[in-house]
Formats: C-alpha cells, structure tokens, sequence
C-alpha cells in the first residue's frame, strides 16, 4: 500500500482549531504547573540529573537536538531563573552554539537514571568565555572553553507517560546489544569507509580511551 505523506495530503492536520478539536484542552493542572523561574525542588533536579537534551534552532527554523553529559551538580543553578551549562569536547561540529548565536532561542530536557519524569525548561541562551564563570565548572581539574548561560522561561516538570509506555528503565525489555545497529557499522555503510567493522569500533574505542572527556 501507498502512502501519501505529503503535506497537502487528505488527514493532515491544517490549523489550531482543527487539532485541538482533535486532541482536546490540558488538565488545569498542565497548564497551572509551569512558571517563568524554578522552584527549589526543581533547581534541585537540575543539581541532581546526569544528563540532559538541549534544543536549538536556526533562523531558518533548521532545529538541532544534541545530548549532553556531566556528572550530577555540574550544572551550575546560578539562580531560580539561570542555569550555566559548560560546553565539554566534543565533535567540533558546533551545531548548537552556532544556533545559539544566531537565535537564543533553547529548550531543555533534563533527566535522572531511573526516573520516569524529567524537567522541561525553555529561555533564551548565549554564550560566555568569562572566567569567573568557567572556574565554576572544572571538572577532573579541567576548564571548559566556553559556557551557555540560560534565562529561563517557561519551565515544568513533564509526566512519566513516554517512559512507562517504552519501559526505557527496565532491563528485561532491552534488546539484544548485538540486535542493534552499532556506530561503526553505520560509519563503515553510511562513509564507504575501508577497514572492517572491528578495525573501526577498535578505532573508535582507542580515541574514547585517549582523547579527553573534559
């Protein structure tokens, strides 16, 4: 069968209106629990999480998601309304600081091993070299180039449904490691590159031994 997924399709949603006929209005509490600033609970989650997802977008509306890690309290909780976030190594690609640049606009996910809800927060972001502010985040002795300091804006706790609908935190749902198509094999496929997939886990596997985390 034959889908037609173009957006002028029959069945795609077209307006306001038409989707929230569709879907419907939020509990009042989905709309009362959001608030400009955290609460001290919230700042609280944010010292306590690991691990968190940050939005950015170009001009153009182009958006970007990138995944970002630091042990717990790393996030400096400036205030209820600021959050400093260091720019570790990585890729050098600068997806996000380049959006951040040139729209300030970002949204973040934070989330905490086993945890079934997470922390929404959307601001405004940019970005700082300021030493002061960097001298706060060294980790193993290690100072970031740069930080992304954010304003919040909107911010509110989101509910466990999307994990208890995946099981994300339950070990006996995962697949099989070797049912999962692995970086190098996507690596050797997608760049045509030379080598065998072990020549290039092994690779790969070296530089994460060598190069720094921090």
């Amino acid at each position: 069968m034959s889908l037609d997924l173009n957006p002028a399709a029959a069945g795609t949603i077209g307006d306001i209106a038409q989707l929230e006929a569709l879907v419907g209005s939020p509990k009042q509490t989905s709309v009362a629990k959001e608030s400009v600033g955290m609460t001290e609970l919230e700042q609280e989650f944010v010292r306590q999480s690991p691990f968190y997802l940050l939005s950015t977008a170009a001009p153009d509306g182009t958006c970007d998601v990138s995944p970002r890690g630091d042990p717990p309290g790393s996030v400096w909780v400036a205030c209820d309304r600021t959050l400093i976030l260091a720019d570790r190594p990585g890729n050098r690609r600068l997806d996000s600081l380049r959006n951040i640049v040139a729209n300030p606009h970002v949204g973040l996910l934070f989330l905490v091993p086993g945890g079934d809800e997470t922390l929404r927060i959307n601001g405004r972001a940019h970005l700082t070299t300021h030493e002061s502010i960097l001298g706060r985040l060294v980790v193993d002795g290690k100072r970031p180039k740069l930080a992304i300091v954010v304003h919040t804006e909107q911010v509110y706790m989101h509910c466990a449904r999307a994990f208890l609908r995946s099981k994300l935190w339950k070990p006996e749902t995962w697949p099989e490691r070797g049912s999962i198509p692995q970086m190098p094999a996507i690596f050797k496929e997608k760049l045509c590159l030379a080598g065998s997939i072990e020549e290039i886990a092994a690779e790969r596997e070296g530089r994460y031994q060598t190069e720094p985390l921090f």
